[in-house]
């Protein structure tokens, strides 16, 4: 029996050249008839021609894909000017571990344009993920390629430790009621009023001069079946938070942080039919006890010696916190682990 594909291809070519001679014969025919006016040419477009001559200026790829994100890059900042996401309960599970991950420079980007690790060395801010590791524990290359530094602005430590990173923690918690969730995350170099005018200043830092952003932004899209769809835009200082604001007293209009962006967020989403995310949902952040209990956590997985695991341990004492069942099977499972590795030695 003959190959479906390739009947098919024969089929299509037969169809196209048997179309090309009737459309000739057409053209020919007209052609006897009337002569066929040239088109005309859009002066501008000529122009353009002989303004261009040595080509358009370049500001690389407008958008780059990785293998669980997508962003476009901001080679004057040396940041990115979004990161956007897709993630459902299967990304936020599995064996990829940041340990094995390591910051680097993007190398599709131009080097003329790239950040480098020795940019944020002693500057005083951070590497703060905009496309989060924890997003892609399903996989160890998609989550390594969140640590390429066209993925990270410099970020307050204390803001990337503690109120982004719940934020972050927020957006997965979604998965476990969202079947989709979609978040595009960014920096942004927002006014401050100087006397009478408003000026945009920003700190740079290394040699490459890479942009301090005033402010982060998220938009944050949940989809569940048979319910509307919510949507939710946010905009957080770049400076140290407390566990006293809600992550409400950061939302704002998507249209406010769209003329401060410049950028159209999810231009095919009807958002007539689109509901508030934080009044479908609670936009509640862990409280400073859950997320204490989540330090000590990865403290002690991180833990290689029983004096390590003993002294995070000792903290749950000296912070008065009592732990979950989660923390005590962890604590249990590592000191088998160490002792069993202690022996072998």
């Amino acid at each position: 029996m003959a190959n479906p594909r390739r009947l098919f291809t024969r089929g299509f070519v037969y169809g196209l050249t048997t179309a090309s001679a009737l459309a000739y014969g057409y053209l020919q025919l007209s052609n006897e008839e009337e002569d066929i006016k040239p088109v005309p040419v859009d002066p501008k477009v000529k122009r353009a021609s002989d303004i261009l001559k040595y080509g358009i200026p370049d500001r690389g790829p407008t958008v780059r894909y990785y293998q669980n994100h997508v962003l476009s890059y901001d080679q004057a900042r040396r940041t990115p000017l979004w990161v956007a996401e897709h993630i459902n309960s299967q990304h936020i599970q599995g064996p990829a571990n940041r340990k094995h991950s390591k910051f680097r420079p993007d190398p599709s980007v131009d080097p003329m344009f790239t950040a480098h690790n020795g940019d944020y060395w002693k500057s005083g801010w951070s590497r703060g993920h905009m496309a989060p590791a924890g997003d892609n524990k399903f996989d160890q290359e998609a989550m390594n390629d969140t640590f390429l530094l066209s993925n990270i602005v410099p970020q307050n430590l204390q803001n990337n430790a503690g109120f982004w990173n719940r934020f972050e923690m927020y957006c997965r918690d979604l998965t476990s009621r969202f079947e989709d969730v979609y978040v595009v995350s960014g920096p942004l170099y927002l006014p401050t009023q100087e006397d009478e005018q408003k000026v945009v200043k920003y700190p740079v830092i290394g040699e490459s001069e890479v942009a301090v952003p005033t402010h982060l932004y998220k938009v944050v899209v949940a989809e569940r079946f048979n319910t509307p769809t919510s949507i939710g835009a946010f905009i957080v200082p770049n400076q140290p938070i407390d566990f006293g604001p809600k992550l409400t007293d950061f939302q704002v209009p998507i249209e406010d942080l769209e003329k401060s962006s410049g950028l159209k967020f999810y231009p095919q989403l009807d958002r007539s039919k689109a509901k508030n995310l934080c009044e479908m949902d609670s936009c509640k952040l862990i409280t400073q006890k859950e997320f204490e209990l989540w330090i000590i956590g990865r403290k002690l997985q991180s833990a290689r010696t029983q004096e390590r695991v003993e002294k995070v341990w000792k903290e749950l004492e000296e912070k008065k916190l009592k732990p979950d069942q989660y923390l005590v099977d962890l604590y249990a499972k590592k000191k088998v682990e160490l002792a069993a590795k202690q022996s072998e030695e």
